[in-house]
């Protein structure tokens, strides 16, 4: 596909913050089809995924001043679809083994910088999940996760229904939620401190707590934290599973706090149960986790025509922010009331998130890019990230099952890549599902362990949530 070559817009700051020589993350999205893959791939991707944005026909270019910008580059589809190839006719388990081997592999390989930053990988052999899979493996100085799967749903299309838009829960329910207020970052920053009168004290300790853990305070070494330099080079073991939409919404409604007060408190007391498993007492020490949201305020997903228009209210790039949760630590009582952990956890997010340290935090990256560049912001970011014990971050998928190319779609999840932690916790919606994505240091953390941990949180939260 011949275009002409030239210069595009100037890279988003967030874009170069997490597109450097310290820190390069890549979104790893898999789609599990019900049928054997048979897609006419090159068809769709030159005529429906190239033209959703340029930036998937572009390179990042720097400039003398350190500024990146998008280039518009020729490109080759063949250099971006990659088939592996494994024995035919084995069973199942060897297959497995093999798409876990694979998905290993493409956490530690990093995307090359003289091409578009994406690639589609088509695993064609059955799984134990799906007849095929497909893997969009994406570098998120594209976008975040809301703008990457706006793009690749506006690829597929509702099962029972082709020409009906697909539909997604409503967040305006959710009972603990905020939005942050509208404006630029100044005018949000000064409408919360107003908008709540405890606003101020806790602007001020939560940004000082955070800029403390982003710079000089790191969570110790635990059965969750290795500690080990250049763990974002290392491969990742990867697991998941599902649990029911409609028991997570039993909960949310007998406890009065918002579907995802649900799923982190299971996520961080199932952490701590693998703490305790994997090293007596580990359970107390301190530990935090970064827990990611967007800071668009959200009403479901827009069409790409509408996210990359100059002053939409829900833009194509990178539109996120990290919350320091501190880990509930594991008392005898907890045991007894695994609801602290959901309730407690309830309370920091709600809290944090009222006050304005997210936008402070944000005035101050951009300060920091202004005067020393964005290779020391992205440092700074890494040190966040590389400073605590693990991350969670979530997605928000379809309410009905979609297809592509009359392939139907079974299941649908990620994995964010090339982090500097040792653990993470990813979480999808999809089709009356909530499907967790456990990616972890290999042999480090055993994901299934982990991910035995969380199921036996879950139970016991709805148990004690009264929930059969």
């Amino acid at each position: 596909m011949e275009v002409e070559e030239e210069i595009l817009e100037a890279v988003s700051p967030s874009g170069q913050y997490i597109n450097s020589s310290v820190l390069s993350l890549t979104i790893l999205g898999v789609l599990e089809s019900e049928s054997p893959l048979d897609l006419p791939v090159f068809s769709l991707l030159r005529d429906v995924f190239l033209p959703i944005n340029s930036r998937f026909s572009s390179i990042m270019v720097g400039e003398k001043n350190g500024v990146k910008k998008w280039k518009k580059v020729e490109v080759n589809l063949k250099e971006h679809l990659i088939e592996p190839i494994f024995h035919d006719g084995m069973p199942l388990e060897y297959y497995d083994d093999c798409f876990s081997d694979y998905l290993s592999k493409l956490s530690m390989d990093l995307l090359p910088q003289n091409r578009p930053l994406w690639q589609v990988h088509l695993f064609k052999y059955p799984t134990s999940d799906a007849a095929g899979t497909i893997i969009f493996k994406l570098h998120h100085a594209l976008g975040d996760g809301y703008s990457l799967i706006g793009a690749l749903l506006s690829c597929l299309k509702r099962m029972d229904h082709p020409r009906v838009p697909l539909t997604f829960p409503s967040r305006q329910s959710d009972s603990s939620s905020s939005k942050l207020p509208e404006g630029n970052g100044v005018s949000r920053f000064f409408k919360t401190l107003m908008g709540v009168p405890s606003s101020f004290a806790n602007t001020i300790m939560d940004f000082g707590s955070s800029l403390l853990k982003s710079s000089i305070i790191k969570d110790v070494e635990s059965p969750l934290r290795s500690g080990h330099e250049g763990v974002e080079f290392q491969p990742m073991a990867m697991a998941t599973m599902e649990f029911s939409l409609d028991q997570i919404k039993n909960i949310k409604n007998n406890l009065k706090v918002s579907m995802n007060d649900v799923i982190a408190g299971v996520i961080l007391l199932g952490s701590r149960l693998y703490m305790e498993k994997e090293r007596e007492n580990s359970s107390n020490l301190n530990a935090n986790a970064l827990v990611l949201f967007n800071t668009r305020n959200l009403d479901g997903y827009k069409s790409v025509d509408e996210m990359v228009k100059t002053k939409s209210t829900m833009p194509w790039g990178n539109n996120f922010a990290f919350l320091h949760i501190p880990i509930p630590k594991l008392k005898i009582d907890n045991l007894s009331d695994p609801l602290k952990f959901v309730y407690e956890t309830q309370n920091t997010v709600k809290r944090k998130r009222n006050s304005a340290s997210v936008v402070l935090t944000g005035l101050m990256l951009e300060n920091i890019r202004k005067f020393r560049g964005p290779e020391v912001t992205s440092k700074y970011i890494r040190n966040t990230l590389i400073n605590s014990s693990m991350t969670i971050t979530n997605l928000i998928g379809p309410v009905e099952q979609m297809s592509l190319s009359d392939h139907p779609i079974k299941g649908l999840y990620f994995f964010v890549v090339n982090a500097p932690q040792s653990a993470q916790v990813t979480i999808m919606s999809y089709v009356g599902k909530v499907r967790l994505g456990i990616g972890v240091e290999k042999d480090f953390i055993n994901p299934h362990k982990f991910k035995s941990c969380i199921a036996h949180a879950f139970d016991m939260v709805s148990k004690a949530a009264a929930v059969p």
